[in-house]
């Protein structure tokens, strides 16, 4: 553990301190008696324990780690990193309790914050580390309790925004995502935790902060990736700090003159119907959702809503869809991982499918559909594994479908 001497003698003294807590106290208990031996702490003491922790966040840019877990009974007192898709704990991990970690990710948190946690049994959050050269590293966070402790995930959030032409994607698909050809629309990037989902959405979103005189507005729990303003102001509000809810934070937003609105992800179906509703309107639209191909997407969407108005909805879904990405992230020769797509544009014969509930004919269209730009997952594996930059081996675990990817591969 790299940190200055003076701070581990604080460090350890506050170890000893904490190993005193009554045995008979018990689940939130015995986080709030952490809380009150924290709060009664010096200032230099809970800098101390900031610094701990934030010492093995910096250090995930050096090991090229994405994300970080600690906490619980599950971490057995390491610390752990994700390299490259593999979890493994750090080597240099200290030795920490239970009951010690649980005081590192207490005292992360502001009264607000703590409230929630208690109350809901889990906090997402965004947590910034500011470097002694005022470079911040920004942090994605999930807070939860795990057999009454506290346990920890936090995900990198990329500072550097990727070029868009480093997505290679067709011209046709390009003019669909930018605001200069396209007015409204709703486009989805998906795929499963850990593809790479938002690094994608924030390309697209400086791609048109970059070239449109306009407003963007991104709603998000937490905001992960702070857009700077370049041609367009750009409003951050994040769920549960700067509005109760993704569907306040939208309705209050169509009052705020934006042209472009970022949701951070449809998660259930209220945030599909105002998703669907701030398109309607005339936006262009941009989320992310947790599925792994094009026709998945719409299948989740309809299927998401009550029955009574999955018609409705696929009627709305048909007129206002512009776009599907579907990603992920496969190892590659080299030991690293590279971006695999689907890509999915709304072509009259792709809404006609929608409207009229044939999605299974989805597929066959993105595989025939080159000259708009589309394809499916397997021809881009098959396109990676022909560029040498992935093994068959690897393209056969990622396809969805295995059957189509063994023909490819022949």
């Amino acid at each position: 553990m790299n940190i200055n001497e003076e701070s581990r003698h604080i460090f350890e003294e506050f170890r000893r301190k904490i190993a005193r807590f009554p045995g008979r106290l018990h689940g939130t208990e015995r986080q709030k008696w952490l809380l009150d031996v924290l709060e009664m702490s010096p200032l230099e003491v809970r800098e101390t324990l900031r610094e701990v922790l934030e010492h093995h966040l910096r250090l995930m840019d050096e090991v090229e780690a994405s994300d970080i877990d600690l906490g619980g009974a599950g971490c057995h007192g390491r610390i752990w990193y994700r390299i490259f898709g593999d979890k493994k704990p750090f080597p240099d991990s200290p030795e920490l309790s239970m009951i010690e970690s649980d005081a590192l990710l207490l005292n992360l948190l502001n009264k607000d914050q703590l409230e929630v946690l208690f109350h809901r049994r889990n906090l997402d959050f965004s947590y910034v580390v500011t470097d002694t050269d005022g470079k911040q590293r920004r942090f994605r966070a999930d807070l939860y309790f795990d057999l009454d402790h506290l346990a920890l995930n936090m995900r990198r959030i990329e500072t550097e925004i990727r070029p868009f032409r480093g997505l290679e994607l067709h011209p046709e698909i390009a003019r669909a995502l930018s605001f200069k050809y396209l007015k409204y629309g709703l486009t989805l990037v998906t795929g499963v935790t850990g593809t790479g989902k938002s690094t994608t959405l924030d390309t697209i979103i400086d791609a048109n902060n970059r070239s449109v005189d306009g407003h963007i507005l991104v709603v998000s729990s937490p905001i992960e990736l702070v857009h700077q303003p370049i041609r367009c102001i750009v409003r951050h509000r994040e769920v549960g700090r700067d509005v109760p809810t993704f569907r306040e934070g939208i309705v209050q937003g169509m009052r705020q003159d934006p042209d472009i609105i970022v949701i951070g992800e449809l998660r259930d179906d209220e945030s599909i119907m105002v998703a669907l509703e701030v398109t309607d309107s005339g936006h262009k639209t941009f989320s992310t959702l947790h599925t792994a191909s094009a026709s998945e997407s719409i299948d989740r969407i309809i299927g998401e809503v009550p029955e009574v108005q999955q018609e409705r909805v696929r009627q709305r879904l048909a007129d206002v869809i512009t776009c599907v990405i579907s990603q992920k992230l496969v190892p590659t020769l080299d030991g690293k991982r590279v971006l695999a797509k689907e890509v999915m544009l709304a072509t009259p014969s792709v809404k006609a499918a929608i409207r009229n509930n044939n999605v299974g004919e989805i597929y066959q269209m993105l595989a025939e559909g080159s000259q708009y730009g589309m394809h499916t997952l397997e021809q881009d594996l098959k396109r990676l594994v022909k560029q040498s930059v992935i093994s068959e081996e690897e393209a056969l675990n990622f396809a969805n479908n295995k059957k189509r990817m063994s023909e490819l591969l022949k």
